[in-house]
């Protein structure tokens, strides 16, 4: 990521097979079944719980065309995470590499545990197009960091409008508001870690990360992360160099990105309803911040859930409540599925054609 080649290490054609080979990701078929049954499932369950008969002859028809504009904001997302990618590159990868570096994380981020996440696969395909490892690993370590980096501004703006504003839900009753009080301690104590650790004291961080990894139930991954931890102290030495017009312009992309994602269920849910709008939005981004600690395979199961928990108590109908978290998850969910699929068969079918082509040549 970085212009100075006395920090980056460049791999000749055959080291490169081997950083792919060792530093594949094995993601198991099991999670995206896994979590497409627990999609289906849960969806199935709301639909049954709040259909009723002659439901479609009293759809607001007039409203459905934002479903369309659903479509639109959830390909503005993909465009914003690409273009993102692609500045972090210093544009070394190209319009559609990055586009499929970012539908393979968007795919794997969907079908694996929040603790497996799609940085990995990221990190993986990047390497596919060429970056060396070190590039990638940065670039992926850098996304996150400006993520978090926005969460520093987001969690508060929620928190002190949660005093005005029922941004979680009454229903959840204390301990839905407590559970989402805890949500916003942690992420924001860790966004404030991360960002002081990568902008000011790298070192820090890297001691933090150590500390973590000797404890005895990490301690078989430790040399493995020591080695990610160095990596990283480094990245943010270089980092501290970039102009600040590079750092605004990244954290412009990425707060448009995850704004785009935060919007979606008001977008769905007004597809149906008319509802408040500012309140859905702003318990958008709550539940956001929630599905960040789902323990499911993308979520699943949970995800919907909180969009009824969150959105439901805003819809003057609740017979619609099924339908839009069917929506929802079609367009935020399987699209990207599927979409992320064909990215990867890409990868796939490279990573077979280099193979072949090598064993030829023996």
């Amino acid at each position: 990521m970085s212009t100075d080649k006395n920090h980056i290490t460049q791999t000749t054609a055959a080291e490169g097979e081997q950083v792919n080979d060792r530093f594949s990701p094995q993601l198991s078929g099991k999670y995206l079944v896994f979590s497409i049954l627990l999609s289906l499932t849960s969806m199935g369950l709301l639909i049954w719980w709040t259909y009723s008969p002659g439901l479609f002859d009293r759809l607001y028809w007039n409203r459905t065309p934002g479903l369309f504009i659903a479509l639109f904001v959830v390909g503005l997302r993909i465009w914003f995470l690409s273009a993102k990618i692609r500045y972090l590159s210093e544009q070394r990868l190209s319009w559609i590499a990055s586009l499929r570096v970012v539908l393979s994380w968007e795919f794997t981020s969907s079908v694996t545990p929040s603790t497996i996440g799609g940085g990995p696969m990221a990190t993986y395909t990047m390497t596919r197009e060429n970056l060396s490892l070190g590039q990638s690993s940065a670039i992926v370590i850098y996304g996150i960091m400006l993520d978090q980096l926005l969460l520093v501004f987001i969690i508060p703006m929620l928190m002190i409008v949660g005093f005005f504003l029922p941004v979680v839900p009454e229903n959840a009753g204390w301990v839905g508001h407590g559970a989402m009080a805890i949500i916003y301690v942690l992420l924001l104590v860790y966004s404030l870690f991360l960002t002081y650790g990568v902008f000011r004291n790298p070192y820090i961080l890297k001691r933090a990360v150590n500390f973590v990894f000797s404890l005895p139930f990490l301690r078989k991954y430790r040399y493995k992360v020591a080695r990610e931890a160095e990596e990283l102290e480094a990245y943010s030495h270089e980092l501290r160099k970039k102009p600040k017009s590079f750092v605004v312009k990244a954290f412009i992309l990425s707060t448009l990105a995850w704004l785009a994602k935060a919007l979606l269920p008001a977008i769905v849910v007004l597809s149906f309803v008319p509802a408040d709008v500012v309140l859905s939005f702003l318990r958008g981004m709550a539940m956001t911040l929630a599905g960040m600690f789902m323990p499911t395979p993308g979520g699943s199961g949970g995800l919907e859930g909180l969009f009824a928990l969150f959105q439901g108590s805003l819809m003057p109908r609740i017979e619609f409540l099924g339908i839009a978290v069917f929506m929802w998850r079609l367009i935020s969910f399987y699209l990207v599925v599927g979409a992320g699929l064909m990215a990867m068969s890409w990868y796939f079918n490279k990573s077979v054609n280099a193979r072949k082509n090598g064993n030829n040549r023996k």
